[in-house]
């Protein structure tokens, strides 16, 4: 499995900063945030399935332009996969004909353009030699973050997300987990921030991390752009005996 990072920044404003996306092999998106518009279009049309963590615009941004640019490229559907609320939220107020066409009830080369697929918390779903399987999320709306395993190894995204305590069984369940990658929105002294809008800043962050009872690889991810010196200093000082790194877009993980 072959995992690249299109934007993993929680803004934009510079050639490096691109909200969350990530294209894994070539097929399959998590999230759509505006990392995706950096595609070419022939690798947009090659994607078959975009899982979502939730429906915030930063992770949805680039999804309606994607559809509507590949709608003749491609024979068969594209799946987006996400919990209902989540499914809700993008059928009411986004594929919705006032904010953009319904997709779903378009069809060209007799097949809709789109199509939507309800996942559970804890549901696998299988994708040829690969699985993703949705994990719990603590967010200001419906959230859940995403379980990639190859069966060779494993990378835990964990979307947006607060303290969480009932992922962290999930997580340290994973035999073969090698990447953890985690948000870290704002810094200590917006800490009440980062819990009226159920991010973490470092502190909350080394709470968490020390429920982790397995080794990985730990990439910090969704950082606010004029914060981000400060942030991975603070939280050099705040995660134990843990060293994680900033996520890089770009950055490609093979397992």
């Amino acid at each position: 499995m072959k995992v690249r990072v299109l934007g993993c920044s929680g803004g934009i404003g510079g050639a490096q900063l691109r909200t969350t996306s990530m294209l894994v092999d070539s097929d399959i998106l998590i999230d759509a945030g505006t990392g995706v518009a950096d595609l070419p279009l022939a690798e947009l049309a090659m994607i078959d399935h975009v899982f979502i963590t939730h429906s915030h615009l930063d992770h949805i941004a680039a999804l309606p332009l994607m559809i509507d640019s590949v709608a003749d490229l491609r024979d068969k559907p594209v799946t987006i996969h996400a919990t209902d609320a989540t499914l809700d939220i993008l059928r009411n107020h986004i594929f919705n004909w006032a904010i953009w066409p319904d997709f779903s009830e378009i069809s060209i080369r007799q097949t809709a353009v789109m199509q939507y697929a309800a996942i559970r918390v804890g549901q696998n779903i299988r994708l040829g030699m690969r699985t993703i399987t949705a994990i719990p999320a603590e967010h200001t709306v419906p959230a859940v973050g995403y379980h990639l395993d190859s069966g060779a190894g494993s990378l835990v995204c964990t979307g947006d997300t607060t303290c969480n305590d009932a992922a962290w069984p999930v997580i340290n369940s994973i035999a073969n987990l090698r990447y953890l990658l985690i948000e870290t929105a704002f810094s200590n002294q917006e800490k009440r921030l980062a819990v009226t809008s159920k991010h973490l800043c470092p502190s909350m962050l080394g709470d968490e991390l020390a429920k982790l009872k397995r080794e990985a690889e730990i990439y910090i991810t969704h950082l606010k752009p004029g914060q981000i010196e400060l942030i991975m200093a603070e939280i050099q000082q705040c995660a134990g005996g843990f060293q994680p790194r900033m996520l890089q877009n770009g950055q490609v993980f093979e397992f």
